[in-house]
């Protein structure tokens, strides 16, 4: 998929993407502590977390990641699965769905629209996978911001979880 207006394409992604995706994870820890939110993802960046490489390296052999190029450069990325993480409290669907396990842009290209371009393109591949559902969960703390994106492009809050002390919110879209 190319979004020409915006200059945004949106390609496969695999294992060569491993550093991108680690330099986007640990810019976004960064930010995110920067703006005093240490909750949500940690204060140590993904490159640097016990499992964080090797969590990567998984998303990108085992799952559906896909990558969206501002000119050439990787700067956002999205990882579809056929469900929730087996360990996370949260129950499969009772019908076939596709589940965004990652979102995630470089600061350095925010305010470009990317992530609203990387799940345009999960509804299309879910769509065209012939599956009629697409859930995520997310990060519910704070000022529910992140929620409030997800539900801005179509996605309905479902269920509410706990991991740890995490809290979670779980949202669903249909397409079809």
């Amino acid at each position: 998929m190319d979004d020409t207006t915006r200059g945004i394409r949106i390609r496969r992604g695999g294992p060569a993407d491993a550093p991108a995706v680690l330099g986007m994870l640990d810019s976004a820890v960064i930010w995110m502590n920067a703006r005093g939110n240490t909750e949500q993802w940690g204060t140590t960046p993904f490159s640097e977390k016990p499992g964080g490489v090797e969590m990567v390296h998984r998303y990108l052999t085992e799952n559906l990641p896909y990558i969206a190029e501002l000119d050439g450069t990787p700067a956002a990325a999205l990882v579809l699965d056929s469900g929730p993480h087996p360990q996370a409290p949260i129950a499969p669907a009772e019908e076939p769905e596709r589940y965004v396990r990652l979102l995630v842009s470089d600061r350095r290209f925010a305010g470009r629209h990317l992530g609203s371009a990387l799940l345009a393109h999960a509804v299309e591949e879910t769509r065209r996978a012939g599956v009629r559902l697409l859930r995520v969960d997310c990060w519910a703390g704070g000022d529910g911001e992140l929620v409030a994106f997800y539900e801005r492009h179509g996605f309905t809050a479902t269920e509410t979880f706990l991991s740890g002390t995490w809290p979670g919110q779980v949202l669903a879209q249909r397409v079809g």
